[in-house]
C-alpha cells in the first residue's frame, strides 16, 4: 500500500540521520560556545561560528521539511509536532543567537526521544548536562555587559545555573535585564520538569518491581493450592481403597507358565534312559 511505503520511508530516513544530526548539534554547541567563552578571538572565528549555527539550522529545518514530504498525512504529522514548527520558524522572526539556541535545543530534543536505543535516565541526564550549560552561557551573554548585573564570568553563570535549576535559589547571583529574567523563567520551569520526570521515573521504576514480585508470588501461591488439591484427592483415593478391603485390589492376570525343572538326582534328563548302554 501507498501509505505504508510512505510511513517506511518516514521511519528509515528518521533512523539514517538520527546521527548526523546528532553530530551535528554537538558542533552548534562548539560554535555557539566558543564566542562566549572566547569574546574577543579574532573576526574570523566568530564568522565561522555564526555560519556553523546556521548551518545546523538549516539542517534540522531540511530534515523537518523531508519528514513533513514523507509523512502519509501532512497535516496530522503538523498538528503532531507543533514543538518542531515552533523551532523551525523561530530564528526567522528575528536574527538572535539566543532564538537559534532555543529552536536547536527543541530540535535535538525531539529527534533524541524518538531514539529506541536512548533510555529515560540517559535522556533526563543528557537534558540536565544541555540546560545547565547552554543556560549558563546563554545568562552569560545577556548579563555580562549589562549595567548593574552581577553574573560577569562562566563560573558565575554556572553556578547561578545550577541553583536555579534545582529550585534554590541563593539570590547571590540572579539576572537584571528582562531577557535574563526570561532565561531564569525558563530554567526553573526546566528544572521543576526534569526533577518531576526523574521522581516518576523512580517511582515507576518501584512499582514494576513490586508488580513482578506479586505475580510472582501469586504464580508460587497457585502451584502450592493446585499441589495441596491433588493431596487431598490422593487421600481420598487411599482411603476409599482401605474401606474397599482385598476385593479393591486389582485381580492378578493368567498365570504365567512355569519352566520345567532343571535335571538332577531326582530328575534325570529324559533323554538319559533313551541312550543308556544296554546291559
Amino acid at each position: 500500500m501507498p501509505g505504508m511505503k510512505q510511513q517506511t520511508a518516514q521511519v528509515r530516513w528518521e533512523r539514517r540521520t538520527q546521527t548526523p544530526l546528532l553530530v551535528l548539534a554537538l558542533a552548534f554547541a562548539v560554535a555557539y560556545t566558543v564566542p562566549i567563552v572566547a569574546p574577543h578571538a579574532p573576526r574570523e572565528v566568530h564568522r565561522a561560528c555564526s555560519v556553523t549555527e546556521w548551518a545546523v539550522w538549516g539542517a534540522f529545518a531540511l530534515d523537518y521539511a523531508v519528514r513533513l514530504v514523507l509523512a502519509p498525512a501532512k497535516w496530522l504529522f503538523v498538528r503532531s509536532h507543533p514543538l518542531d514548527l515552533l523551532a523551525v520558524l523561530l530564528p526567522l522572526a528575528r536574527p538572535l543567537r539566543l532564538l537559534r539556541l532555543v529552536s536547536t535545543l527543541l530540535l535535538v530534543g525531539r529527534r533524541a526521544r524518538m531514539a529506541p536505543q536512548i533510555t529515560l535516565t540517559a535522556y533526563v541526564g543528557g537534558a540536565v548536562a544541555g540546560l545547565l550549560m547552554f543556560g549558563s552561557l546563554a545568562v552569560l551573554e545577556v548579563e555580562r555587559d549589562a549595567p548593574g548585573g552581577n553574573i560577569r564570568t562562566l563560573g558565575d553563570a554556572v553556578w547561578w545555573s545550577f541553583t536555579t535549576m534545582t529550585t534554590v535559589g541563593y539570590g547571590d547571583h540572579s539576572p537584571t535585564t528582562g531577557l535574563g529574567r526570561i532565561l531564569a523563567v525558563g530554567l526553573m520551569l526546566s528544572g521543576i520538569a526534569l526533577l518531576g520526570v526523574v521522581t516518576a521515573n523512580i517511582a515507576a521504576w518501584f512499582i514494576s518491581r513490586f508488580e513482578r514480585d506479586d505475580i510472582e508470588e501469586r504464580r508460587r501461591t497457585a502451584l502450592l493450592e493446585a499441589l495441596m488439591v491433588e493431596v487431598r484427592e490422593l487421600r481420598a483415593e487411599v482411603g476409599r481403597l482401605s474401606a474397599d478391603g482385598p476385593d479393591a485390589l486389582p485381580r492378578q492376570g493368567p498365570a504365567v507358565a512355569t519352566q520345567p525343572a532343571l535335571p538332577g538326582p531326582d530328575h534325570p534328563h529324559p533323554a538319559a534312559g533313551a541312550h543308556a548302554p544296554r546291559s
